[in-house]
């Protein structure tokens, strides 16, 4: 019997490889290019449906074990790396952009308007992608009203995106409080159009209903790979950071709809929980969906101080992870989300005793660069290398090329 259950799945560990290499692994050759999309069966009466998709990150991103200390007995924690879905593009932004940068280009536009914060992963991701298909791009970056008026500088993601020659409009906290992010790429649009040029407009972290096909898509993924898997893998839990709320509408819908079923947690790391279940209801009743966002998603308040500010047990849990796992997190989403899931599990252990959780790392490691120096005091592993007088030394032995 031994003997032929392991035949049984090498068989079925084989057909789930020729499916994936027939459906959803892309080649070297699809990447940059436009191509007609469809849906999972199981997502085939959302409406509407995109038509295209744009081959932008690389796909699939990796899932593997993360042994992070302190888990409850026999709770296996697993992570699903977004943050290796490119270089420029890496992040979970790029899965949305797929989707939105298609439609850009069926409207014949020439240039792309998004906002974000200052270190946005999502300004960065969209100057690139639009560098990458020819089109000029525009990003309104939100920073502190004493830096409104100021050279932003090369720190982090300002620095790709101003490498790749993206224009960029600075915009104070207060204003963008008062006049809304949808009434600021407006009126950019406005100004552009004057200048004759054809601006597709982004909202916030890419976060509408089209782009929240690019997590519907990675359910898809999701569930492709655990079926290739010969043991049987199903996860219990998904969790993941919330932003703007694409992300969360995308993958709680696909694990609803589809084969996954698993619970997702959102550790949202701005807004309040209230407003990003209204939010994603909106996400989701613009697909028509006919689903209750609180029925798919438990969103947890994980902002602390407040967006891209950190405390100093959230950066030195940073800290603690790479140090210990090798995975190194961003301090602004998958951070604080992995932060908020340890807290929970401290809090609660039986709750997640024998549970199996997939978390899904959105990249952000650009960001990093802003906490060089809250995080300076953490980094204490280095000295003056000392070499005995014993060790022979010779001039010109050591090349330094």
């Amino acid at each position: 019997m031994r003997g032929r259950s392991l035949t049984l799945s090498r068989v079925k560990l084989e057909l789930a490889r020729r499916s994936m290499s027939a459906t959803s692994v892309p080649s070297m050759a699809d990447f940059l290019t436009k191509k007609p999309y469809s849906p999972p069966s199981w997502a085939s009466h959302l409406r509407p449906l995109p038509s295209h998709t744009f081959s932008l990150a690389h796909l699939p991103t990796p899932i593997h074990r993360w042994n992070l200390p302190g888990l409850p007995n026999g709770t296996e924690l697993w992570i699903k790396r977004d943050d290796f879905t490119g270089m420029e593009l890496s992040g979970n932004k790029v899965r949305k952009l797929e989707f939105l940068m298609a439609e850009a280009v069926d409207q014949h536009a020439d240039t792309v308007i998004t906002i974000g914060g200052i270190q946005s992963n999502h300004c960065r991701a969209t100057a690139t992608a639009s560098n990458y298909l020819n089109l000029n791009s525009h990003l309104i970056l939100r920073t502190s009203k004493l830096l409104a008026d100021e050279d932003p500088g090369l720190v982090g993601n300002l620095l790709v995106e101003r490498l790749v020659g993206a224009n960029v409009h600075l915009i104070s906290k207060e204003e963008y409080s008062s006049i809304g992010s949808e009434a600021l790429t407006n009126a950019l649009k406005e100004k552009l159009e004057k200048e004759g040029k054809k601006p597709y407009v982004i909202p916030v972290g890419g976060s509408n209903s089209l782009g929240t096909w690019g997590y519907i898509e990675a359910a898809r993924e999701i569930e492709e790979q655990l079926n290739s898997r010969p043991d049987d893998l199903k996860f219990d839990d998904i969790v993941v950071a919330c932003g703007s709320g694409g992300t969360i509408a995308g993958i709680s819908l696909g694990s609803w709809l589809g084969a996954l079923k698993a619970k997702v947690h959102a550790f949202s790391v701005c807004d309040d929980p209230d407003y990003f279940y209204d939010f994603v209801q909106g996400l989701l009743d613009g697909l028509h969906a006919g689903v209750n966002s609180r029925d798919i998603v438990n969103i947890h308040n994980a902002k602390g101080k407040g967006y891209a500010m950190n405390t100093s047990e959230e950066l030195e849990f940073v800290k603690k992870v790479a140090s210990s796992t090798g995975v190194i997190l961003d301090p602004v989403y998958s951070g604080k989300a992995a932060y908020g899931l340890i807290n929970e599990i401290t809090k609660d252990p039986k709750r997640w005793e024998g549970r199996k959780i997939l978390f899904i790392h959105t990249g952000g490691l650009l960001g990093l660069y802003d906490k060089v120096d809250q995080m300076a005091s953490l980094m204490g592993n280095w000295s003056r290398m000392d070499v005995s007088e014993s060790v022979p030394r010779k001039d010109g032995v050591g090349k330094m090329f």
